[in-house]
């Protein structure tokens, strides 16, 4: 059996990132890969993609991304830049390689993939916390009549082009891509809202709002969501003859009620002004070819683009482990060991962007590995 004193399973940015440290601190670490190239997860979003945080705070360690992308990274720059990271921190990245399922192995791991199983010391898993699709199981949801897909199959507006078209989930991918579908000739766009979304502009007078999102960890708790509910009446306009109301809670209760990020505006809020995204209550099921609307009404789309997120999809390689939490996350992560050997990195939900704190937590668990 193959035989490795580390590895680490997924190359994206938080993979990359503790490979790179952990070459740096004298270690000679593995990186699997699932995908054909290093951030291969990246590849599979949408085209209209850009970072919503700014390139000097987007960088992994050591290694900035060039000025030559832009304030705001598109993903395919990002790949690119991705892929450079790997080649200048010399990490050694196998693509292909999807582990199925991780055993212990007396004091070590054993991984098992396709082709054959490995055996490690030390294991860290970065594979995000947005590893599997998920739609809700509404009812007669696999009997309608019309297209159904998850965001994560959404790539451009193009297949859409004068159909009517429903998209499901006020998060960030849901806002985009009822924005681009619009935007690229759609007959009709509507984007069925639950919960009243948080909503903030990608940047203010020049201010990201990463930044924001940084200092409230600093902040007095208190003082959070009274900044952010008066920012966003000062920034966002009044959209409740839209639909689409502002809720009762600023972003600090929102996101550690749900654990999700505000909306950042690039092109939503002026939709949904013009008339060109409908607003319309939650999908409650399915019937033949209509929708079922929450509020009693039923509407017949061509196609439904759910944007409902997605969950970790860790079950399968740890799940028997023990070391997963009720909603599919670590328990422990980003610096503290699952068990003997074994670690995550990069599973927490921040305000503060992905990619900078997924390099944060990079830090942490590098240096606790090359301790030990």
């Amino acid at each position: 059996m193959e035989s490795h004193g580390l590895v680490i399973v997924g190359g994206g940015a938080a993979g990359l990132a503790t490979a790179a440290l952990l070459r740096r601190a004298g270690r000679d670490p593995l990186v699997l890969e699932a995908g054909p190239e290093p951030g291969a997860a990246w590849r599979e979003r949408y085209d209209r993609l850009h970072l919503h945080t700014p390139r000097l705070l987007s960088g992994l360690p050591n290694r900035r991304i060039p000025r030559r992308y832009g304030r705001w990274v598109s993903r395919d720059d990002l790949i690119a830049y991705l892929a450079d990271y790997a080649r200048a921190e010399r990490i050694e990245v196998r693509t292909g390689a999807t582990v199925e399922r991780i055993d212990r192995d007396g004091e070590a791991w054993t991984l098992v993939l396709a082709g054959g199983p490995l055996r490690a010391e030390t294991v860290i898993i970065a594979t995000g916390y947005n590893g599997a699709p998920w739609i809700p199981d509404w009812p007669g949801r696999d009997d309608f009549a019309g297209e159904l897909v998850h965001s994560d199959d959404y790539r451009n507006p193009a297949p859409y082009r004068e159909r009517d078209v429903l998209v499901v989930g006020a998060g960030n991918s849901g806002a985009e891509i009822a924005t681009d579908v619009a935007e690229g000739g759609a007959a009709r766009t509507r984007l069925s809202v639950r919960t009243p979304p948080q909503i903030v502009r990608r940047s203010t007078a020049g201010v990201p709002a990463q930044l924001i999102g940084m200092a409230i960890r600093y902040m007095p708790p208190g003082w959070v969501d009274p900044i952010s509910k008066t920012q966003r009446k000062l920034s966002i306009p009044d959209l409740s003859a839209q639909g689409l109301v502002r809720p009762e809670d600023g972003v600090r209760t929102a996101f550690l009620a749900t654990g999700t990020t505000p909306i950042l505006d690039v092109g939503i809020v002026g939709a949904v002004r013009r008339g060109a995204v409908e607003i319309v209550a939650a999908v409650e099921g399915f019937d033949g070819a209509d929708v079922l609307l929450a509020d009693g009404s039923r509407i017949a789309p061509d196609a439904v683009i759910v944007a409902t997120g997605f969950r970790a999809g860790l079950d399968a390689l740890v799940g028997h482990l023990g070391v997963l939490g009720p909603r599919g996350l670590p328990l422990k992560t980003d610096g503290e060991p699952a068990l003997p050997g074994l670690w995550f990195v990069g599973f927490r939900p921040t305000l503060g962007g992905q990619l900078r704190e997924g390099s944060i937590a990079a830090r942490h668990v590098a240096a606790a590995v090359a301790a030990g």
